[in-house]
């Protein structure tokens, strides 16, 4: 009889708190974090510890990450409520009693300043997350539409600080748990594509919309600004559009 040895797989001989990573997700995230630090290394090195200190950050983050990764996903799940219902409640204290820099009330003094809009990116999806677990196997469209309430609150409460950045990206957040719930796509593409007709009406009107003294009603000054100068960089190359023209 032959007697066949398989090979361990090459996986696993790696440390077993590495066994459990997507090589593809890990090899993505190396990639953007080198190009960080090149670019920051690029642009930053000669003033002062820039690069020094993005290079620390960068390592606290993926120590960060190594420790939350070991933590299997029914323990985090029940973090979610606490979390969202804590950002909320700080959301709220910003609104009342919020430190107000540049025209923008969104941080709160608690003994050290804190920016609570921030932990809502961390909070919405474990929220949410959390919600879906809880409906599986019988999810209706109510199921989705309280999601979206769920995610409409936190959101409401930021862009009125207004921090119009850190909204999108905890828009974006909550939008894919939700879309990875099972969101059928006959609700998906109504908006995606009123979404894709209003960029193009935007782009082709930007002319006239991005002059001086337009008023678009639904967006601050500053926030029109960034949508001028995201579209045309050249409406102001040494000021607003200068990073972006030197990017390119």
């Amino acid at each position: 009889m032959q007697v066949v040895i398989e090979k361990p797989h090459w996986t696993q001989r790696l440390a077993p708190w590495v066994r459990g990573f997507d090589g593809w997700l890990l090899f993505a995230f190396a990639l953007l974090a080198s190009l960080g630090l090149l670019t920051m290394y690029s642009v930053g090195y000669d003033f002062g510890s820039r690069f020094v200190d993005h290079g620390r950050n960068l390592a606290v983050a993926v120590g960060v990450m190594l420790v939350f990764s070991q933590i299997p996903p029914h323990r985090l799940q029940v973090l979610g409520p606490p979390l969202y219902a804590l950002g909320v409640l700080l959301l709220i204290a910003v609104a009342v009693i919020g430190i107000s820099r540049n025209g923008s009330q969104r941080w709160l003094n608690i003994g050290v300043v804190i920016q609570p809009s921030e932990l809502m990116k961390i909070a919405m999806p474990l929220m949410l997350a959390w919600w879906f677990q809880r409906r599986e196997g019988q999810m209706r469209a109510l199921d989705f539409a309280v999601a979206l309430g769920l995610l409409a609150v936190p959101l409401a409460l930021i862009l009125r600080q207004p921090d119009l950045g850190t909204s999108l990206l905890v828009l974006a957040s909550g939008l894919f748990v939700i879309y990875f719930a099972g969101l059928r796509w006959r609700w998906i593409v109504p908006p995606l594509v009123v979404a894709l007709l209003g960029i193009i009406v935007l782009v082709i009107m930007s002319p006239d919309w991005c002059q001086d003294g337009v008023d678009w009603v639904v967006l601050r000054e500053y926030q029109r600004q960034r949508v001028c100068t995201l579209i045309d960089p050249f409406r102001d190359p040494l000021g607003k559009g200068f990073h972006i023209i030197q990017g390119m």
